[in-house]
């Protein structure tokens, strides 16, 4: 996805919860809930936040730059990365092109699931809504993703899941396919709810540096996982 600079007046009126930043890049906490980048509702923003934290702690006249390099749905929690400059922009956008950017999840499933394994299925997409299908077909695009159980949490079961590609809802359409939904994602047909959203959160991503070539872990603490704490 490439990158966007985006701007508006709405932002949430507290700090983003900064886990990683050096001269070109910044990753934030995404709580479930708020939105990364603006819509017609006109709700405040995480980048609207970032951008305004960014120009008190540097000092920054005028609309600061922050470039949009990847999205969470409004529901999910976790770490997002944006880019400071257009070179962070420009860089990290050819990674996550090239499929080098790696993205780790954590989901609480409904049922029980054991071991691990992997997930092939091709998306078809209407009205916003996304549908898991078995078999290729028109206008549909793959989605891969691996899986491994970490154990049984009630009647659910919280995994680990790996994204080999980056398709919109793929998680949750892919494993509403295999009749274990996402607690809380009604939406795809879950039966319980989840505070504040629902119950899958981005963990993990790893990437390297725009600059340097060093290789960057941007790890979430258990006291921002809703799954953990």
């Amino acid at each position: 996805m490439g990158a966007q600079s985006s701007g508006g007046p709405s932002a949430p009126s507290t700090d983003p919860v900064v886990l990683y930043e050096d001269n070109h890049l910044v990753a934030v906490y995404k709580p479930a809930g708020l939105l990364v980048q603006g819509d017609a509702s006109g709700a405040p923003t995480l980048m609207d936040a970032v951008k305004a934290w960014l120009a008190r702690t540097y000092g920054k006249p005028g609309n600061v730059f922050l470039g949009l390099l990847h999205r969470l749905d409004k529901p999910v929690a976790g770490v997002i990365v944006f880019a400071k400059t257009s070179k962070g922009a420009s860089r990290l956008s050819q990674q996550i092109r090239d499929r080098a950017v790696e993205k780790t999840y954590e989901a609480l499933v409904e049922g029980r699931l054991e071991g691990e394994g992997t997930l092939v299925h091709h998306l078809a997409e209407d009205d916003g809504f996304v549908t898991a299908h078995d078999r290729p077909g028109p206008g549909r695009k793959e989605a891969r993703l691996r899986w491994r159980a970490i154990g049984p949490r009630g009647d659910a079961t919280l995994v680990e899941i790996d994204l080999e590609t980056g398709r919109k809802h793929q998680i949750r359409a892919q494993l509403a396919r295999v009749g274990h939904p996402i607690r809380g994602d009604r939406r795809y047909g879950a039966r319980a709810e989840f505070p504040n959203g629902i119950a899958l959160v981005a963990v993990r991503l790893r990437f390297v540096a725009a600059t340097g070539g060093a290789q960057v872990t941007v790890a979430l603490p258990d006291d921002l996982n809703p799954l953990r704490s």
